[in-house]
């Protein structure tokens, strides 16, 4: 993907500034299909060429009881900060205690790329220059997930898989997107349904 991916840096660096300074970048689709590593790949892509480009991870954000309820904390915590050419500071929870635990700091970049299930939602997108949709079916993708997480965690999927299943219902992202990667190739193409 390496090749697609420093076109694909070169094309976003073209793109005007969606969030004050900063390009900002979604990268969206169903839990298990490929986003946090297309999106540490993507962010090397653009580090080669315009120094480092931040990752925001919606699962510092997301807690047990707020799976989907973090569009607050994102706003006041990275988005404002950004749009104002700030330095944001972001909690950070931690899944094992249940708690938040820590902060994270994110310089404003050229682009600065948010990555999780939710981020291309319809109150993010007014502030995204680009939303990529991981186009892996939801039952693939929860195969994935749960080939990664363990039969440990097969609880918790069947709650997010009901709970990402209502959202994506209600507030859909794929229709929105501007390219679908598939993470199973190289292949990043336009959205032509949109």
């Amino acid at each position: 993907m390496s090749c697609a991916l420093s076109s694909l840096a070169a094309d976003l660096l073209a793109l005007p500034p969606s969030c004050g300074p900063v390009r900002l970048v979604a990268v969206d689709g169903h839990a298990g299909s490929g986003k946090t590593t297309f999106a540490a790949a993507l962010a090397a892509a653009l580090a080669d060429r315009a120094g480092p480009a931040p990752v925001v991870h919606l699962d510092d954000l997301a807690t047990h009881q707020q799976l989907f309820d973090w569009t607050g904390r994102l706003q006041d915590e990275v988005l404002t900060p950004l749009a104002q050419g700030r330095p944001a500071r972001h909690r950070v929870y931690d899944w094992s205690a249940r708690r938040f635990d820590g902060t994270r700091e994110l310089r404003p970049a050229p682009v600065v790329l948010v990555e999780g299930v939710g981020a291309g939602r319809r109150a993010v997108r007014p502030h995204l220059a680009l939303l990529v949709w991981m186009d892996l079916p939801a039952a693939a993708a929860r195969a994935r997930g749960e080939a990664r997480d363990g039969p440990e965690l097969a609880g918790f999927w069947r709650t997010w898989s009901a709970a990402e299943q209502a959202h994506f219902a209600a507030d859909p992202s794929r229709p929105f997107a501007d390219l679908l990667a598939d993470p199973t190739s190289s292949a990043v193409r336009a959205n032509t349904y949109r």
